[in-house]
């Protein structure tokens, strides 16, 4: 409502206010309309227009768990690698070295080689410098060695000639517990060119033996054990890989014998 003051039409009308606010979308009283000028989002509580809001980032630390599996990984497979390459180093090399590389073996071929000669063939009983021999004269016949494990000592007569066979002689003290001499055999059993029995006297539980080459150890699980095999069996053959180990003395006992001849059929 305008009311006429004194001072005639060239005074403005002074503009009540009824109290009430602009309808919403409406310039207020007095606002220049399309000025362009943006009045901003009211915040809640009428406190003025809302910041916006910094994104906060986030740090991320490294992704430890797959690093160190690919580490562990390659550590493995350079393992692996250098392993097969020390293996087939090692494997390359000739069985006369591989079996001197052995800690603790004896060999008397180099040590003390007159003590394996021989001139022939002899029966009866016989004497070594070595206990249990490993090589010299020795009897005709052999014992059988296609991996025959003898539960009572064997003449060492015919056990020399086998060891000029190529076969490796495993000895033992008799007091060896059960489960040592089963472990032995398991290394013997059905393995050509092996064989093993008791033996009185021992300085050592374990005793093995090749032509020209002895080992002691203090028990069945000792690895050198697998490594003398493998390295002197057939190898220290005097007679070549063919010489036999079959059709010999199958019978125990310390007094040697000769081979009973076949019949003809």
């Amino acid at each position: 409502m305008s009311i006429s003051t004194p001072g005639g039409p060239e005074r403005r009308p002074t503009v009540v206010s009824t109290g009430k606010k602009p309808a919403a979308g409406r310039p207020a009283s007095g606002a220049k309309a399309g000025s362009g000028k943006p009045t901003g989002s009211p915040r809640a509580g009428g406190k003025g227009p809302r910041k916006p809001v910094t994104p906060v980032k986030v740090s991320q630390g490294r992704a430890w768990g797959p690093i160190a599996l690919f580490v562990a990984v390659g550590v493995l497979a350079a393992g692996i690698i250098g392993y097969g390459a020390w293996a087939s180093f090692q494997g390359s090399k000739p069985w006369d070295k591989r079996a001197n590389a052995i800690d603790g073996i004896t060999n008397i071929r180099k040590s003390d080689p007159e003590s394996l000669k021989y001139e022939s063939h002899k029966s009866g009983p016989l004497t070594w410098k070595y206990s249990p021999p490993v090589g010299g004269v020795h009897n005709a016949a052999w014992q059988n060695c296609m991996g025959d494990v003898y539960d009572a000592p064997i003449a060492n007569e015919h056990a020399v000639h086998s060891l000029e066979h190529g076969a490796v002689w495993i000895t033992y003290r008799p007091d060896l517990p059960k489960d040592q001499v089963d472990k032995l055999a398991g290394k013997v059993r059905g393995v050509e060119k092996t064989m093993m029995s008791p033996y009185e006297g021992l300085d050592k539980p374990i005793s093995l033996q090749a032509w020209g080459y002895q080992l002691k150890v203090d028990n069945a699980d000792d690895s050198r054990i697998d490594e003398f095999i493998k390295d002197l069996r057939v190898n220290a053959s005097v007679e070549g890989p063919t010489a036999l180990c079959n059709t010999g003395i199958t019978a125990t006992g310390t007094t040697p014998r000769e081979l009973q001849q076949q019949p003809t059929q």
